[in-house]
């Protein structure tokens, strides 16, 4: 009988095992693939490293404006490729260092329901005064004709030499960043977006600024497009059909990437114990219970935000509640980055969003190219956009394009976890000269 059973061995999964186990825990985690999850292995973890290829890659080609001569200084997609794979491999052992320690009991295989407080993995059964359902999510694809003929992006993260050309079907994180790690590489990039902007959940500003940067690099972004079929030539390429204004059009390419969002992975058996499932995933209380007494669920699983971070804080949510110990996490303040070129970042509500909702609130801007550290780092394409409630003059929201702005972003969110003013964080004092000062020059504009 173990305290903990935890089903799913991603960021929140192993975290929350880690946790549970320093404070005297016996825990079980149950892992069917790789420990570290879709996050590590297929996900976050892989597409920075290629990110940060591709990053070199843009340094490379700008370089002579700087009157530096690169000579035969290049970097291909192969060693991209290893240098991703020697990245994953060294946090995976890591990670498999940290489940080694006493109190923790790694578990191969997959876990099926047998009851609240039971589960079965390859035959055997295993029994916990708790469960938590950490199972992530998968690529979900779009109920067209040919989409079969589509890669994922785990199919994408195991292909090691890249196309002439790709077709990216959506315009969100997962496809605008492989849009741009693929462009950097040479590859012809054309996206297709169903909304009015890429990335539909950020604030439309900085979306709209992406898009004129990548645009200009050379990726094709088609917006207010819905996606209607994928079929393959003789020739072997593929073809896209969409709907644009009312015409049907056409992209073409070797490759097609379906990135339309994630899906939860459910365990088998949750029927069985009166699992509530709802059209995001297995409904959950603050306390991230399900309708199930025992049982929890945290991560893409349920649905509330699929990214890794706010997994590991659900996790700490869930693990106090089964503790009995209070817990400060704010699952309402959630930073969210794109790690493109250049990056973005966002935190609270958009202006769209507080607009919809009536809130009385205030704008401000400030730009990279007025920031010495930007100007110094030849980073000037950027903004920081604040929005402030007018009464409380409380942050609501901050989003940031520019040159590490998924690091910069941070500082507002640790000033909303605080309740700090907008006053408060424009009388801190700010080293000089760095790009936290751009964070600085909108806050002082209040």
């Amino acid at each position: 009988m173990f305290d903990l059973i935890i089903i799913g061995a991603g960021p929140g999964g192993y975290e929350m095992a880690a946790e549970a186990a320093a404070k005297g825990l016996t825990v079980g985690i149950v892992e069917r693939n790789l420990l570290g999850g879709t996050c590590l292995n297929r996900g976050c973890i892989p597409t920075k490293a290629l990110c940060r290829n591709a990053e070199v890659v843009n340094l490379i080609k700008e370089s002579t404006q700087w009157g530096v001569t690169t000579g035969d200084v290049t970097i291909d997609y192969a060693t991209a490729f290893a240098r991703k794979n020697e990245v994953v491999t060294q946090l995976r052992e890591g990670v498999a260092m940290l489940m080694g320690q006493p109190g923790i009991t790694v578990i191969n295989g997959e876990a099926r329901f047998k009851d609240a407080h039971t589960i079965e993995v390859n035959g055997d059964t295993f029994e916990a005064r708790n469960i938590v359902i950490a199972t992530g999510s998968a690529p979900r694809g779009l109920p067209i004709e040919g989409a079969d003929l589509c890669m994922t992006s785990d199919d994408v993260l195991a292909m090691d030499t890249l196309p002439k050309s790709m077709c990216i079907v959506g315009g969100g994180v997962i496809g605008m960043e492989f849009a741009a790690i693929f462009q950097s590489f040479g590859v012809e990039v054309t996206v297709i977006e169903y909304c009015k902007e890429i990335l539909p959940l950020f604030d439309k500003d900085i979306a709209k600024r992406l898009k004129t940067v990548l645009s200009k690099r050379g990726i094709k972004i088609i917006t207010q497009a819905a996606v209607k079929a994928v079929s393959r030539s003789d020739e072997g390429m593929l073809t896209v059909t969409y709907d644009a204004k009312g015409k049907e059009q056409s992209a073409t390419a070797e490759r097609v990437l379906m990135s339309v969002g994630r899906q939860p992975v459910l365990p088998q058996g949750l029927d069985a114990i009166g699992v509530t499932v709802g059209r995001r995933g297995i409904e959950v209380d603050e306390n991230m219970r399900t309708s199930a007494d025992g049982v929890y669920a945290i991560g893409d699983v349920n649905g509330l935000c699929m990214l890794a971070h706010a997994a590991s804080a659900q996790g700490e949510v869930a693990l106090a509640h089964i503790m009995g110990q209070p817990c400060h996490v704010r699952l309402d303040i959630v930073p969210s980055a794109v790690f493109t070129v250049p990056e973005l970042s966002m935190v609270g509500l958009t202006e769209d969003q507080c607009a919809e909702r009536g809130m009385d609130v205030v704008v401000k801007k400030s730009f990279f190219r007025s920031n010495g550290k930007a100007v110094s780092m030849g980073e000037t394409d950027g903004l920081v956009k604040m929005i402030v409630d007018a009464q409380s003059r409380l942050i609501v929201g901050c989003h940031i394009c520019g040159a590490h702005a998924a690091d910069l972003i941070q500082e507002v969110v640790m000033a909303m976890n605080a309740n700090a003013t907008i006053d408060q964080l424009a009388a801190s004092i700010h080293g000089h000269p760095t790009l936290t000062e751009v964070v600085m020059a909108a806050a002082r504009q209040f």
